[in-house]
């Protein structure tokens, strides 16, 4: 089972080698890694070509945002599993083969786990648990998002609800694992698949507003299409939107690990860090 990791960036010099790395050091024979840059200026170039001998490909021009840029990564790549790693974020080691292993059932063709935020200096400061019990749900009724950099999913899924929505300049990520989880039966992998890093200046930050915005278009064109009455589908809503604020709730006082705070994230690998003390 060959997997394809594409990676977007643009004027992220300081942690795209970071990243590349973290990738590489995970890709198995046969594997593919797809580097497509939105014509940077900051030396992220001079990096990209250090490790080009390793990359499937690679493309530096302008695009329409990170979406775009994933299209053209995605409509290049050939291998049997696909997802993307962003700049500045790192896959940790064994996890493309822990998602290979976990894709080897026939009917998993979606998944989704776990990741770390880690600040600037790729130290954590908490834990991210992705488990929700029904990710179509929770994501149509609730609105909620999986944990992007810990999610992989099979080259006929995504051609079959027909890729990533190239327009799409914030909730990119929502509107395609919305359309793949209503098309298939999302599995939830208990490990920590990577790492999202905080940093100054992302647009995951910046673009709060214009992030919900996006998803909520995304989430009422879906709920016109789903089966029910309209009061049905309101109350659906309602509960599962609780259950989302609940779950906010519980993350911030239970899941977050405090006691990882502040090491390396190089001490970890993909493995199940909950309950504390898993392995």
């Amino acid at each position: 089972m060959r997997i394809s990791v594409v990676t977007p960036s643009f004027n992220m010099a300081r942690f795209l080698g970071e990243t590349m790395a973290s990738v590489l050091v995970n890709l198995q024979p046969g594997d593919q890694y797809l580097l497509i840059d939105g014509g940077s200026t900051d030396g992220s170039l001079d990096i990209i070509r250090r490790h080009e001998q390793r990359l499937t490909g690679w493309m530096s021009e302008p695009d329409r945002g990170y979406a775009d840029a994933l299209s053209k990564g995605f409509a290049r790549a050939t291998g049997d599993v696909l997802c993307w790693i962003n700049a500045g974020d790192l896959l940790l080691p064994g996890a493309l083969d822990a998602a290979r292993e976990a894709l080897q059932d026939p009917d998993a063709e979606l998944i989704f786990g776990d990741d770390f935020y880690i600040d600037e200096d790729s130290r954590v400061i908490s834990y991210s648990r992705g488990y929700v019990s029904d990710l179509r749900a929770v994501m149509l009724y609730g609105g909620w998002t999986p944990l992007q950099d810990a999610c992989f999913w099979r080259r006929g899924l995504y051609d079959r609800v027909g890729g990533i929505d190239a327009s799409l300049r914030y909730a990119a990520d929502y509107d395609l694992f919305l359309r793949m989880a209503l098309q298939s039966r999302p599995v939830y992998i208990p490990r920590a698949f990577s790492a999202f890093r905080r940093h100054r200046g992302q647009k995951s930050i910046s673009g709060v507003a214009e992030y919900r915005r996006e998803r909520e278009q995304v989430r009422r064109r879906e709920l016109r299409r789903a089966p029910g009455t309209h009061m049905g589908k309101a109350l659906l809503c309602a509960w599962y939107q609780g259950a989302v604020r609940w779950r906010v709730y519980v993350s911030d006082r239970r899941w977050r690990r405090p006691d990882l705070a502040g090491r390396p994230l190089r001490e970890f690998r993909c493995s199940g860090y909950w309950p504390p003390g898993a392995r």
